[in-house]
């Protein structure tokens, strides 16, 4: 790949479409279903609508590219004729990895827009663009390349730093817009183009600046706000209907206060009344919110809402002699409240953060300090730093906030005193005589380099718009961090390379000695150090986490072939000179450490063992060495009780490897599965799989599950006689072709929902089309369903979801994360619950884009809402958010006429469902959500694997020659949740079934859909054209 793609050749290499979508859509910030393919992507019709030239786009492709970008953070204030003009003109940009997008000096063709990945700003005081140093980095919604209004220079090196994906408008188009559309573009844009105040450090800073108590002294002063009044007095009419003894006047210290509200009781009361108040940290952040707008006051104007014996009171109670809500008040206030709490829980965790955040670092509690980590373990610019330097971090952090567009933070040039992470809001970067060279966003930092190179401010930076909030790390604070950091870091070497690096923890183990984590480290040293400090008082059930992390994470840096010869090595390691005592004691302290995490490791694996014949090898090995009689009888009483374990483990494993040996044949054919599923496929099985040529006739092969592309070819070539070189190719419904490599590890398990495996030679490939059956059903399913009782329909779901889900090994988890090829093993199972996922949320378009009838429709809103409110119930997180997320489809979305008719109260129900999906603050309401739930729970699986994802892209598995172990601990804690939602097991009997629960069963394990956007849009339009 060209390592300089300019605008010119408009990056002719990466342009290529990949289909690449985020396990959370970068444009909406909503959870959207993952591809079960990394390479594969049906459901991006939209790019194909942005690949057209303008001129041959429709108003139908026009439409699907307006529904995507109305949910783009970045597009929301664009006006509505502004926007449809940019689907008009626009083009989709596709970069991978380290791809230059233009250079400092060139002359700008295109406008972008960042919808996904990020990009590094370089600049470059020498003509030599080695020289340049990264300024900033642009994340998704920034906004770049203005400066091509007035055809000056490009002031900066953009370099794509990850993979990403770009809007463009080429420069006579953008023009055209900016002519056309100046009075809305202009808050748009940055200056000289946009209407921007300008402004010295020192004139233009307003008093909010860096005093955090300003902040909040800034209450004093507040008008509240119309919503947030009119929240305050539902909450107090319905705290003066339901639980009126809390609200009267009150003694203390023989002084009276006047209609009071006591901290602790707001709590209590608020907890109770509704279950998206998840903690009573949640409930203080939601009384926060109130008392931030003055709707609530502390008696004695203390800023900050504590769960304690203080006294609160109403502003409606400011006022003498207040007349009690009437009737009718009261009855209002009761059908407000539910909206009222829900749109208090959104706002409630920030009000707590900044609330907390604008203490003294050294007034925050321990519980202060947990929210302030749990908040930077999701902001992307920290995820390269050590869990340490978070704590350390929270500890410190500095909340700052400004006011009025055009303050400047800092000058180019000033001394460089603090660090800064945009917690709300945007800013410029302005470079002297260049102008603005781009702008950062929530999430995104800057001001670090002055302080690590302790050189000047390369920048100015000056807000974009209104009311920025902001992180700061003074330059004393970071540079402590660092010195704190270093030492408590112990680097063990060899041969003058570092071999090992620690790092001294911050509790002292119960002994008293001092515990050190593994920072990183060579694979061998790092299996060293956890078997020199493994725990001799502890069973091998017991938890360890940080030798669980490695037992877990080993095979991406080990695989198991040598973790067996390493382990077998310590199993016999020679004693050093000593008496006959102390040898005796060192070789039975290194045996049990080494089946100690042998049995630790046999847990994990599972039957992933069963596939390794060095695995078995090793644990036939062990078990002989434990139970054979010509060992010393002092080393055999000193083992004993590891032996019934280890024969248990080596019996099981060994019967079900014979059982191995006859390969079970799993029908995979056209993505279906059977509707008994209890086994996990695994990658010792066959695979029966249909491949289709071009005249859409088929042969069925059998073929191993991690069969590559080049095997399946071989087996299609084999069954057909056929001499032609083929090409594997998966067939989208929409007529998307995706070429699968040679090396693409368990092909059939790529396939989406209504996809096809093709076989083709190269010639034949433009003429691929779909088969007619891949269009999906032409009627919908209501009238099997809709006499089925939701609950039923349901407790099926969830136990299909909950068989798929127990399938899924944790490893296939690190294969997803880290890429199957390395590995050469299957996903399937996670495939499937993945294809599950997609399939739950085009069961609920399909169902209603082909019901014709308006009253049906509405029905089918209010049966969808009952079956998602039965799975939350059954604590089934998964098909709860794809049915959510299926009615909010665009193709759903749009049917206003349909949405009108629903009833209130379900409306309610699904406003309070859309809430659990709210992305701020990297999904707070659902992680909420989860803390309160008690295992089996089905999680919602796409998250957990974005976070993976987040760990994994955003720091290196090796560092100077040595594995990251940190970020294999940060990994293995996610996989640990999933370990959690199944270390309970599910019940069958938490609801009884119907007579007909068979027919229910045999409906939910064989939903037919349509997959195709542009089907569903269209039939979408049928039902209520778009109104003039």
């Amino acid at each position: 790949m060209n390592d300089d793609c300019t605008d010119n050749h408009h990056a002719e290499a990466a342009f290529s479409i990949s289909r690449f979508l985020n396990p959370i859509h970068p444009f909406s910030g909503k959870m959207v279903a993952i591809e079960t393919s990394p390479n594969s992507s049906p459901s991006a019709e939209w790019v194909g609508c942005l690949d057209k030239r303008p001129a041959e786009r429709s108003a139908e492709d026009v439409d699907i590219i307006l529904t995507r970008l109305k949910g783009v953070k970045a597009f929301q204030r664009f006006h509505p004729s502004l926007l449809l003009q940019i689907c008009s003109c626009a083009f989709y940009e596709y970069l991978e990895k380290g791809i230059t997008l233009f250079r400092q000096g060139d002359i700008g063709t295109s406008w972008y827009a960042v919808l996904s990945g990020s990009l590094d700003v370089k600049v470059s005081e020498t003509a030599n663009h080695q020289d340049a140093v990264t300024i900033c980095t642009l994340g998704i919604g920034t906004a770049f390349g203005e400066s091509i209004l007035d055809n000056t220079l490009r002031h900066t090196t953009i370099v794509s730093r990850e993979t990403s994906e770009l809007l463009r408008i080429e420069q006579r188009e953008f023009k055209s817009l900016w002519e056309k559309y100046r009075q809305y573009m202009a808050g748009l844009l940055a200056p000289p183009y946009g209407a921007m105040e300008t402004g010295s450090n020192n004139d233009n800073k307003d008093s909010l600046g860096s005093d955090p108590l300003n902040f909040m002294n800034n209450i004093l002063n507040k008008v509240p706000s119309e919503k947030l009044q009119r929240g305050g007095k539902v909450m107090r009419n319905a705290i003066l209907s339901r639980a009126p003894h809390m609200i009267r006047d009150r003694k203390y210290h023989l002084k009276t206060y006047r209609q009071c509200c006591v901290g602790t009781e707001l709590v209590d009361w608020l907890v109770q009344q509704s279950t998206c108040v998840h903690t009573r940290s949640h409930a203080v952040g939601m009384w926060q919110v109130l008392l931030e707008d003055r709707v609530l006051n502390h008696v004695d104007q203390e800023l900050g809402f504590q769960d304690k014996y203080l006294f609160y009171r109403f502003l409606d109670d400011e006022e003498e002699h207040t007349p009690l809500p009437s009737e009718e008040e009261k009855r209002e206030s009761e059908e407000e409240l539910p909206e009222t709490i829900l749109f208090l829980t959104q706002m409630g965790p920030d009000a707590l953060l900044r609330m907390i955040l604008c203490k003294p670092p050294g007034q925050r509690t321990g519980d202060d300090l947990e929210i302030i980590y749990d908040e930077l373990l999701h902001i992307k610019a920290l995820s390269h730093l050590s869990n340490t330097v978070k704590r350390e971090l929270a500890s410190v952090l500095i909340f700052e906030s400004h006011a009025k567009v055009g303050t400047v933070l800092f000058n180019q040039g000033e001394e460089g005193t603090s660090w800064y992470i945009i917690q709300k809001g945007s800013v410029n970067v302005v470079i002297y005589g260049k102008g603005v060279v781009c702008t950062l966003h929530e999430g995104d930092d800057f001001g670090k380099l002055a302080l690590v190179t302790d050189s000047p401010r390369a920048a100015s930076i000056v807000l974009r718009e209104d009311n920025c909030h902001f992180l700061r790390v003074d330059k004393e604070d970071f540079n402590r961090i660092l010195r704190d950091v270093e030492a408590n870091t112990v680097r063990l070497k060899e041969h003058e390379q570092a071999v090992l690096v620690l790092e001294k923890s911050p509790r002292a183990s119960s002994l008293g000695n001092i515990r050190y984590t593994v920072l990183s480290g060579t694979p061998e040293k790092i299996l060293d150090h956890f078997l020199e400090t493994m725990r001799m008082d502890t069973h091998h059930s017991d938890p360890d986490p940080a030798v669980d992390d490695f037992v877990l994470m080993h095979c991406v840096f080990m695989p198991n072939s040598q973790f067996c010869q390493l382990l077998m090595a310590h199993y016999h390691a020679v004693a050093p000179p000593g008496s006959e005592q102390e040898r005796l004691e060192y070789a039975v302290t290194c045996k049990r450490r080494v089946l100690n995490l042998a049995l630790r490791w046999a847990a994990v694996h599972t039957h992933h063992l069963q596939e390794e014949p060095a695995a078995l090898i090793f644990l036939e090995e062990l078990y002989g060495s434990v139970s054979s009689v010509s060992n010393d009888s002092r080393i055999l009483r000193a083992l004993k009780d590891f032996v019934p374990d280890l024969e248990m483990v080596v019996k099981l494993h060994s019967e079900e490897a014979k059982v191995k040996k006859q390969k079970v044949l799993t029908q995979f054919s056209n993505g279906d599965e059977k509707l008994v599923k209890t086994q996990p496929i695994r990658n010792c099985d066959d695979i029966l799989l249909k491949v289709y040529c071009s005249d859409h006739t088929y042969t069925t092969i059998r073929v191993a599950v991690a069969a590559t592309g080049s095997e399946v070819t071989s087996a299609v070539a084999n069954k057909l006689a056929s001499n032609d070189d083929l090409l594997l190719v998966h067939l989208s419904s929409a007529g998307e072709k995706q070429m699968l490599k040679p090396n693409d590890v368990s092909v059939f398990s790529s396939l989406s929902i209504n996809g096809r495996m093709f076989a083709c030679p190269r010639d034949q490939l433009n003429a691929l089309t779909p088969l007619p059956d891949q269009e999906g059903p032409s009627a919908g399913s209501m009238s099997s369903f809709e006499l089925m009782s939701s609950k039923d329909l349901a407790y099926q779901m969830t136990l299909y979801d909950w068989e798929l889900f127990s399938c899924v090994h944790e490893h296939e988890l690190l294969y997803h994360t880290f890429g199957r090829q390395s590995f050469r093993r299957t996903t399937a199972n996670l495939d499937l619950f993945l294809r599950r996922f997609n399939q739950v949320q085009l069961w609920v378009v399909t169902e209603v884009c082909l019901c014709g009838q308006l009253s049906k429709r509405v029905q089918l809103l209010k049966k969808f809402i009952k079956i998602a409110a039965h799975c939350r119930e059954f604590k089934n997180l998964n098909s709860f958010f794809a049915i959510i997320m299926g009615m909010s489809n665009p193709a759903v979305s749009r049917l206003t006429q349909t949405w009108e008719k629903l009833p209130s109260k379900f409306k309610k129900f699904y406003a309070e469902f859309e809430s659990m999906m709210d992305p701020s603050r990297n999904h707070r309401a659902y992680r909420l959500t989860v803390t309160k739930i008690e295992p089996p729970i089905i999680p919602f699986m796409p998250l957990l694997l974005k976070d993976m994802t987040f760990s994994h892209e955003g720091n290196k598995t090796f560092i100077d020659n040595m594995v990251n172990f940190e970020k294999m601990r940060v990994i293995a804690n996610t996989i640990r949740a999933v370990r959690h939602c199944r270390s309970q097991p599910f019940n069958p009997e938490v609801c009884q079934p119907n007579k007909n629960h068979a027919e229910v069963r045999g409906y939910v394990r064989k939903l037919c859909v349509i997959d195709k956007q542009r089907t569903l849009t269209t039939l979408s339009y049928r039902l209520e054209p778009r109104r003039t």
